[in-house]
């Protein structure tokens, strides 16, 4: 096996193999994923998105608190909280989004999500994959179909999670673990923050022979796992490949939250919300296709109004960052930012000052990688309790993001038995939201 050329070796910190912080996605895979992408050609329709940020907001947030509040109902549905007006003529969004109603202009809210799947585990499979669930067959992510489709850029993951899987309907369902997360294991905003088995610079030093050692690992298991080869040239290529990856500065850099300056920091906001969606901005910028983020827990059966100002204003400062930053930074083009929950809340506040699941009707926002600026899809009715008009469901909204990205939805992939799936069944790209 060659010895690395000496100008690449570097003695600071370098990728674990095995467990690597990818769940059960190891070097390995990572290589075997890289190699499909040296094969491959993308894109077969333009696109318009490089890369997804994701924030999910677990439990069922309130769509009458956030995004589509119902100011003339009576109270029992419009609730206690207040409205603000937006930079959208004429609309309004909760009083706890204030510097959100000021980007408004550089989003496009869905006020007509709807499916009809009440129990958490259900609405989240439906907005994580674009399926209902089956009992037969577990579907993969978004973020795993867009790792299988491109695998890595710039020797970083294809898919990053913040700070950790947030559910199992996140994972690669039937296809392969290769095309599992990398999941920090570690909150952004944690004092002492570290990516778990990442060495990230200035951390411990490593010997050469380790690092050597590492890639040689990653090599064996890709080829004892694939099948036997004689072909030294092609070993080469991928001990060159483990390498390259566990040395990669860019890596280690992507995920130094702390080289970002005080003042972005600040701007986004020192705590989970905050640092989170900062972590996704440069892991983006870096080349990460698809970044995961949740933040908080709305599942508010009771005392809505406590919960929804307790939470929302570290988001809203957090969102509003993050859509003013990738625009300064020439990212937010494309960049495909989609903030949605599992479902929505009932139209009335219950005996219990709450809201219960509710998944008829509720709210998603989207924001750069080819959607409208400044633009409501859709309308709930008067009590916010089902669809006025134009109707989205996540087989639609998954078909639209992978369009962005240049993905057929209706592409098969091989699920286990050799049983074409198509990515995602019955839906349509909503032209209507696209730029």
């Amino acid at each position: 096996m060659p010895t690395p050329p000496r100008q690449t070796l570097s003695r600071r910190g370098f990728l674990t193999v095995g467990s690597i912080g990818l769940g059960s996605l190891t070097l390995a895979d990572l290589l075997r994923i890289q190699a499909r992408a040296d094969l491959k050609s993308y894109a077969p329709i333009p696109a318009k998105a490089d890369s997804v940020i994701h924030i999910f907001l677990p439990g069922g947030i309130s769509h009458q608190e956030t995004f589509d509040p119902k100011p003339f109902a009576p109270v029992e549905y419009r609730g206690d909280m207040g409205s603000i007006p937006t930079k959208i003529d004429g609309e309004r969004f909760s009083e706890s989004l204030p510097q959100t109603a000021q980007v408004a202009d550089k989003l496009t809210i869905i006020r007509s999500m709807t499916h009809g799947e009440a129990a958490h585990e259900r609405g989240t499979h439906n907005m994580f994959t674009g399926y209902r669930p089956s009992p037969a067959l577990q579907y993969p992510s978004l973020g795993s179909v867009i790792s299988h489709e491109y695998g890595p850029r710039n020797n970083l993951p294809p898919y990053v999670c913040v700070p950790r899987q947030p559910n199992v309907y996140a994972g690669t369902g039937y296809l392969s673990s290769s095309f599992s997360p990398f999941s920090l294991g570690a909150d952004p905003a944690d004092a002492g923050f570290r990516v778990q088995d990442l060495n990230l610079p200035g951390d411990v030093k490593e010997d050469r022979f380790s690092t050597r050692r590492r890639a040689l690992d990653a090599v064996n298991e890709h080829f004892a796992r694939k099948e036997k080869s004689d072909n030294i040239a092609a070993m080469d290529t991928f001990y060159d490949r483990a390498y390259s990856l566990i040395s990669s500065q860019k890596a280690r850099e992507a995920f130094n939250i702390a080289a970002e300056p005080a003042k972005v920091r600040d701007e986004y906001g020192r705590n989970a919300a905050g640092q989170r969606f900062l972590m996704a901005r440069r892991l983006v910028a870096a080349g990460v296709r698809m970044v995961t983020v949740e933040y908080g827990s709305w599942d508010l059966h009771t005392g809505i109004v406590a919960g929804m100002k307790g939470q929302l204003p570290a988001f809203d400062q957090a969102y509003a960052a993050l859509i003013r930053d990738l625009e300064r930074n020439g990212l937010l083009d494309r960049t495909l930012v989609m903030v949605s929950s599992e479902f929505g809340r009932t139209p009335k506040v219950n005996k219990d000052a709450g809201r219960d699941h509710w998944p008829k009707v509720f709210s998603v926002a989207l924001a750069g990688g080819g959607i409208k600026k400044g633009y409501i899809h859709g309308a709930s009715n008067s009590t916010a309790s089902e669809p006025d008009k134009d109707p989205i469901g996540p087989e639609d909204l998954a078909t639209t993001v992978y369009n962005l990205l240049g993905i057929v939805a209706d592409k098969e992939l091989m699920a286990p038995g050799n049983r074409p799936i198509e990515i995602v069944d019955g839906g349509k790209v909503v032209k209507e939201l696209l730029a």
